[in-house]
C-alpha cells in the first residue's frame, strides 16, 4: 500500500508527461518502468517517470510486459495502443484506453453525472456549457500567448460571439454539432491563412503535415480527457454531445474544451516550420502545461457535477 501511495503522490491534474513510444519494449526493472531501444548493436534503457505521467501511447513495433502494466496501473497511468505517429487508437477496454483497475475512485461524480444524464434537455444544457467554456478558454489563451500572437493567432471576437449566440439558440444537440463544425472550419481557414497554406482541406486519412499533426495532437488531447474521466470515475459512454455513434464519446466532449485552442494553431505552425513529429508533440505537451489544460478539464467536469441539481 505504501508503494501505491508514493506512485500517486502527484495529482493527475498536475502531471506533466504523455509518452508516445514505438519500436521498443516496455518493461519493469529494479522497481522502475523502462523502455528498451536498440541503436545499432547497443541496447539502451530509458526510464519513464510514471508518477508524473498521465498516459502512454504504444505505437507500432512495441511490446509491454505484465509487470510493467502492473506498475503503470498502480501509478494510475492509462495505456493506449495506436498506429504510427499516435494515430489511430486501436485498443481494447474503455474504447481506446486500458484503464488502471481501481475500486477506490470517487463515486460522487458519476452519481452527480447520472442525476441529469437521462434527461435530454439537461444533457443539452451541459453540452452548451462545454462549448461556452471552450470559446472562453480560446479567447483567454489566444489573447495572452505571445508565441501564438507572433504567428498571427488572436481570438476572433466577432466569430466567437456569433458562435456563442448560436450555442444559446440551439434547441437540439444535432444543431449544436452543426454549429460547432462550422466554427472549426472557420478556425481551419484562419490557421491556413496565417500560415499561408491556401487550399487546406481537413482530412484524417492524408499524409500532409498539417493533417497528420492535427490527428496526432487530437489524440494527445483525448489522452488527457480519458485520464480526467478515469480519475473522476465517470465512464466514457455517458456523453452529452458526441454520443450518437461512439460509446467512448464523452472523451471527445471533454477533449473539445482544449483541442482547437492548443492543438489546431500549432499543427499549422509546426507544419509551416517543417517540424518533426517529436517536436510537434513536445510543443503540445508544453502547451498543456503552460495553459493548465488538465486543470481546466478537471475543473469543468467538477463544476458540472457540483451544479447538477440546478440544471
Amino acid at each position: 500500500m505504501e508503494q501505491l501511495t508514493d506512485l500517486k503522490a502527484i495529482l493527475h491534474s498536475k502531471r506533466a508527461n504523455i509518452y508516445y513510444l514505438d519500436k521498443c519494449r516496455v518493461m519493469q526493472k529494479d522497481g522502475r518502468v523502462l523502455y528498451l531501444t536498440e541503436a545499432d548493436a547497443e541496447k539502451q534503457y530509458w526510464n519513464i517517470p510514471i508518477a508524473n505521467t498521465t498516459c502512454i501511447l504504444l505505437g507500432t513495433g512495441t511490446s509491454i510486459t505484465q509487470a510493467a502494466v502492473r506498475m503503470l496501473a498502480q501509478a494510475g497511468v492509462l495505456i493506449g495502443f495506436s498506429g504510427s505517429g499516435g494515430t489511430p487508437l486501436i485498443a481494447a477496454n474503455e474504447i481506446e484506453w486500458l484503464s488502471p483497475q481501481s475500486e477506490y475512485r470517487p463515486t460522487e461524480y458519476i452519481q452527480a453525472w447520472m442525476s441529469f444524464w437521462f434527461e435530454e434537455d439537461k444533457r443539452l444544457k451541459v453540452a452548451k456549457q462545454f462549448q461556452l467554456w471552450r470559446i472562453d478558454y480560446m479567447q483567454t489563451v489566444w489573447n495572452k500567448d505571445k508565441d501564438l500572437r507572433a504567428e498571427g493567432f488572436q481570438a476572433d471576437n466577432e466569430l466567437l460571439t456569433q458562435f456563442a449566440l448560436k450555442i444559446n439558440n440551439a434547441n437540439t444537440v444535432n444543431k449544436l454539432l452543426t454549429d460547432e463544425m462550422a466554427l472549426t472550419k472557420n478556425l481551419y481557414r484562419i490557421a491556413a491563412t496565417n500560415t499561408k497554406m491556401a487550399g487546406f482541406t481537413r482530412r484524417r486519412d492524408t499524409n500532409d503535415d498539417a493533417n497528420a499533426f492535427l490527428n496526432h495532437g487530437n489524440y494527445l488531447a483525448y489522452g488527457l480527457a480519458a485520464t480526467t474521466l478515469w480519475v473522476l470515475g465517470i465512464p466514457h459512454g455517458f456523453a452529452v454531445m458526441h454520443g450518437k455513434t461512439r460509446r467512448g464519446a464523452l472523451v471527445f466532449d471533454v477533449a473539445d474544451l482544449i483541442k482547437d485552442t492548443l492543438i489546431l494553431p500549432w499543427a499549422f505552425i509546426c507544419a509551416k516550420e517543417g517540424a518533426t513529429e517529436q517536436e510537434f508533440r513536445q510543443q503540445c505537451l508544453q502547451n498543456f502545461t503552460q495553459h493548465k489544460a488538465l486543470d481546466f478539464m478537471f475543473d469543468s467536469i467538477k463544476q458540472i457535477c457540483a451544479e447538477a441539481d440546478q440544471l
